[in-house]
């Protein structure tokens, strides 16, 4: 199928590389440096997004996972250096914490498959991070760094990427307009919270979630923390509570 993939630049070195014939719309981000570039999340898998970074980049790729879930790390494969939070590496490494039946199920669901695509073969990716991320590393990419900020909640190793010469912040899972996920076994609303507040504090010049509309106000990070103070106060911020509806998004405890 044609133009699977949508690229947008956010400035002359930053890209946008998305994914709207699927419903989760999902975003990846390629930063380029003076000695590598960086790719952030590579999306569903469902087509090479490797055709798509190399047409932008002629520099050494390195992949970040914004976390192990399978719409952010479908494209690992076409890709040899990749780090991860050590928090989620046994994730990558065959511990996935969802069957292949039900991922697949995802896969398929309300997308506009390219005709030579087949699901019978999807698989979750496994393999060997180069390098374990932590909290407050530095990935340096020539002329550009970008800090790794462990923001668990969603899930154990969430990473939200922020730059600071440009005041970008890159959210991956924790924020962006639809439905804010920390239902699952493996998810935490209390750490969810702690990771709301901890980037509520940077200075942020624009935020560039992981999914769906890719026009968001900074705004929406302090309404996000208000709303989980608010659901804290009634003491339902646990598993189980259900489904909080606000203006821009939706939080499912």
């Amino acid at each position: 199928m044609d133009n699977w993939f949508t690229v947008d630049s956010i400035d002359n070195n930053t890209y946008i590389i998305s994914e709207y014939k699927h419903w989760e719309q999902t975003h990846a981000y390629l930063l380029n440096g003076d000695k590598y570039s960086l790719l952030i999340d590579t999306g569903l898998g469902i087509e090479n997004i490797y055709n798509e970074v190399v047409k932008l980049t002629e520099k050494p790729i390195i992949v970040v996972a914004t976390h192990i879930h399978w719409d952010h790390i479908g494209g690992h494969k076409y890709f040899d250096d990749f780090y991860v939070h050590q928090d989620e590496s046994k994730w990558i490494d065959g511990e996935f914490p969802l069957p292949l039946s039900l991922v697949k199920e995802y896969v398929q669901e309300r997308c506009d498959l390219p005709k030579m695509f087949n699901i019978d073969d999807y698989q979750i990716f496994q393999g060997t991070p180069k390098k374990l991320l932590k909290d407050r590393d530095v990935i340096d990419i020539g002329g550009r760094c970008i800090n790794v900020i462990h923001t668990p909640g969603h899930s154990p190793g969430h990473m939200c990427f922020y730059e600071k010469n440009t005041q970008y912040l890159f959210t991956g899972d924790l924020v962006y307009k639809g439905m804010l996920i920390a239902y699952f076994p493996s998810t935490d609303p209390e750490k969810y919270l702690e990771s709301i507040n901890k980037i509520a504090q940077l200075p942020i010049k624009k935020v560039f979630p992981a999914h769906h509309d890719l026009n968001i106000s900074i705004k929406i990070i302090d309404d996000i923390k208000d709303a989980m103070v608010s659901i804290k106060k009634q003491g339902k911020l646990k598993h189980g509570s259900g489904v909080f509806e606000y203006n821009n998004f939706s939080i499912w405890i």
